[in-house]
């Protein structure tokens, strides 16, 4: 099956810090695992661009996708376009009677945000693009629900989750190894992290649906001093949690880290004990998935995540992590607690985690599943294809 893979999501060559996220990611590990599969031929039109300058290039980007998806499609030399989300799908919609009249299959990734921002012209438009498409692939059940919401019929929807980039987490090590190297890299001289926190963490970007905010307001102050919680990340909610922090006088024990590095992110989700995705409802702006409780669990970090959207998809209960009810501080205090003071539960939920993700989420599994998917909705061409010549990756680098 030969694909050709659309995608805007693609951060620049050498600098992936730069525009990284769950799309950026799922765009970046899919091409390459595709471009490897033994029953896929691939081609791309790509952007790589960094988050600044992204909403300026798309325009640009989209217009020369355009005229490739064109040309590919005339020389008979394509049989599935997949766009890597709603925003490159839109394509589709003038494309449509190009597609029919050569008998190639559109489908189109959807992660969340990408299908509910609340714009006005963006929602009349979101169901013109479905109508466009033979096939949506939402990455939970949740997206999926939010796309039919918009007019998504249920024949169309073929659900398939994230994965994770297995070798770029290394193998554990013992708890005290993995403390010392955060601790190393990452400690506060005038804060230090006891021997004996237990030592939560968040990873994100500090929007208001994210919740660190509303954690920090509400659930940390009735959290005893032996727990500590960091968040990496920045935002525009930082201001917001920032003061939390100062109300409460939480200085000691809960610390905004900002952005960073790749490996200082590796470090923190193998140094902490828990990571907590406390999720709150936001009108308009949804978890899609949740990649980053995927980078926890193989870093053997149970999850304690809000019952909420996307994230129930990825938290299997007792596995790896505890979902419980959003914005109820009870519940997410009785979660934590559980594990004070309880090393072997710790231990046993932190190898649970690690395994569930690493069976269930690699991303040569997920890649199967695309190709399957592909495989089955794909539209057999009307004409009998040429032989191909090599395939090519369009880049605006």
């Amino acid at each position: 099956m030969h694909i050709l893979f659309v995608s805007h999501s693609l951060p620049p060559a050498g600098r992936p810090l730069s525009n990284i996220g769950g799309m950026q990611r799922v765009a970046s590990k899919l091409h390459d695992e595709l471009a490897a599969h033994d029953e896929v031929e691939l081609s791309a039109a790509l952007m790589r661009s960094s988050w600044r300058w992204i909403h300026t290039r798309t325009p640009f980007f989209l217009a020369r996708a355009g005229w490739k998806i064109r040309q590919t499609v005339k020389q008979h030399d394509v049989d599935v376009v997949l766009f890597s989300s709603m925003v490159t799908a839109a394509l589709a919609v003038p494309l449509r009677p190009l597609f029919d009249r050569h008998g190639v299959t559109a489908a189109a990734i959807v992660h969340g945000l990408d299908v509910t921002t609340p714009f006005p012209p963006y929602q009349w438009f979101v169901p013109k693009v479905f109508d466009a498409l033979d096939a949506v692939l939402p990455v939970s059940q949740a997206t999926g629900g939010a796309c039919q919401e918009r007019g998504l019929p249920a024949d169309k929807m073929h659900v398939v989750p994230n994965g994770i980039d297995l070798d770029r987490l290394p193998p554990l090590a013992d708890r005290t190894t993995m403390r010392r190297e955060l601790t190393h890299a990452l400690g506060h001289h005038a804060h230090p992290l006891p021997d004996d926190a237990l030592l939560l963490c968040s990873v994100g970007r500090q929007v208001e649906r994210k919740g660190f905010a509303w954690f920090v307001e509400h659930v940390m102050p009735h959290l005893p001093d032996s727990i500590h919680y960091w968040m990496a990340g920045d935002g525009p909610r930082a201001e917001t949690i920032q003061a939390a922090i100062d109300r409460h006088e939480l200085g000691h024990r809960v610390r905004r880290l900002g952005q960073v590095t790749e490996q200082n992110l590796i470090r923190l989700y193998r140094g902490a004990d828990l990571f907590v995705m406390p999720n709150i409802p936001v009108e308009g702006d949804m978890e899609g998935f949740g990649i980053v409780m995927l980078e926890a669990g193989r870093s053997g970090c149970p999850v304690i995540a809000s019952r909420l959207e996307g994230i129930r998809d990825v938290i299997q209960e007792g596995v790896n992590g505890h979902l419980v009810p959003p914005q109820q501080p009870p519940a997410f205090v009785d979660a934590i607690l559980h594990y004070v003071g309880a090393s072997a539960q710790l231990e046993a939920a932190s190898a649970r985690a690690a395994q569930h993700v690493t069976d269930t989420y690699g991303w040569p599994s997920v890649a199967d599943q695309y190709v399957q998917t592909l495989t089955r909705v794909a539209v057999p061409p009307s004409v009998e294809p040429p032989l191909r010549a090599p395939a090519a990756a369009m880049a605006a680098d």
